[in-house]
């Protein structure tokens, strides 16, 4: 068997690869580079000149020639090998009429505790999501914002003590709405010094959130070790590292105590894996960070039967709008043939073969692609805030 053709699909904000072979099986894939999604495209393009001519079942060979043959790496190159990585664990698994767990080494469970996202605005629209979400049978909820979904084209201009007390009153507002038999996963986005972070979190400790997700901005390790040292939480973070050698100094520094794993932008399946294990060897669990379309959903779902240290995964609903618009109709279970549907809190991974998932046949043309343009929030003096 040969691949014949690599092809790069942008839908909506989304990136997607598709590998063809000789043999007529082919696999999809998903890139979770999405602020940066058509450079991820040309990248898969770039890559589908190595691997055309070459047998699909060597992921790991291919996995190290497009990891180490690439003078510069970063979110494009990276989001681009998940992608390929993925489609082709797709074609070994429907070449070999498995699902991709079973070739990874079988499961490790039978169905997935997922947490489900929570948007909000306004407090009244944080608790009519929570009471939807734990209606809806979700034994944790994510994406918990203490500070809000907040207008990002709106001046912050709030002082310290504002922003502090709402967030902790908010905090037990979470709790007070779903009661003790639903986790919170609190996530800060990057939004709080280190300081501010370790007040903040010592405020909120007595409602036992289940993790802290991205206290501070990434890129200091030393500066994430030193809010997990003073915290008494368990912190989470790593949904923007690209690399084992990344994850192996986060770890080494101690500066994490989940860690947060982006299938697709850490080199796909075969990345995450690595990941996984490196992790396990800490006794660190592993919480894989999902943001995108069902495609995700599905590989996530494959990785997280056959791993041994999942705490949780994140689960963005497949039923949920492409767009922000309040208008819009369209949703992102209808890019794809199916879709994983949690049933009280849980996912059952697909036994079908790859991993269980297509996209609709041109699905550019029934979403065109989307691109975003760079910005961010601003203080009230003119200065990024982080958000």
């Amino acid at each position: 068997m040969k691949i014949v053709e690599v092809q790069a699909i942008r839908a909506n904000r989304f990136c997607y690869a598709k590998i063809i072979t000789d043999e007529g099986i082919y696999g999809i894939g998903e890139s979770g580079a999405f602020g940066v999604a058509d450079a991820a495209a040309a990248q898969i393009r770039s890559f589908g000149l190595y691997l055309v001519g070459k047998n699909p079942l060597d992921i790991e060979h291919h996995w190290q020639v497009m990891f180490r043959g690439m003078f510069f790496r970063g979110a494009a190159v990276m989001g681009a090998l998940s992608a390929i990585d993925v489609a082709l664990w797709d074609i070994a698994g429907k070449y070999y009429n498995a699902p991709v767990y079973q070739l990874m080494g079988g499961k490790c469970r039978d169905k997935v505790l997922v947490y489900g996202h929570v948007i909000a605005s306004s407090d009244e629209e944080l608790v009519e999501n929570c009471k939807k979400r734990k209606e809806q049978g979700f034994k944790a909820l994510g994406h918990l914002s203490p500070f809000l979904d907040e207008d990002e084209d709106t001046p912050y201009n709030r002082t310290y003590t504002k922003n502090m007390e709402d967030a902790i009153r908010r905090t037990h507002l979470m709790r007070e709405t779903v009661g003790d038999d639903v986790d919170l996963c609190i996530e800060l986005h990057r939004r709080s010094l280190p300081a501010e972070a370790v007040v903040l979190i010592q405020e909120i400790a007595d409602v036992h959130p289940l993790f802290v997700e991205d206290p501070i901005p990434p890129g200091s390790n030393e500066a994430m070790a030193y809010v997990v040292r003073h915290s008494k939480v368990p912190i989470a973070t790593g949904e923007r590292l690209h690399t084992i050698y990344e994850f192996q100094d986060l770890l080494d520094r101690q500066a994490a105590n989940y860690i947060r794993v982006s299938l697709t932008t850490v080199g796909g399946l075969t990345g995450a894996r690595k990941i996984a294990t490196l992790a396990e060897s800490k006794m660190c669990p592993i919480v894989p960070h999902n943001p995108l379309s069902p495609v995700c959903t599905a590989a996530e779902m494959q990785l997280c039967a056959c791993i041994d240290n999942l705490l949780i995964c994140e689960y963005p609903s497949g039923d949920g709008r492409l767009s922000w618009d309040s208008t819009s109709t369209d949703r992102k279970c209808d890019m794809v043939t199916n879709w994983d549907k949690p049933v009280d809190g849980y996912i059952t991974p697909s036994s079908a073969p790859g991993i269980g998932i297509d996209l609709i046949p041109d699905i550019e043309k029934h979403f065109p692609p989307i691109t975003y343009a760079p910005g961010s929030r601003l203080n009230i003096d003119g200065s990024v805030r982080d958000q």
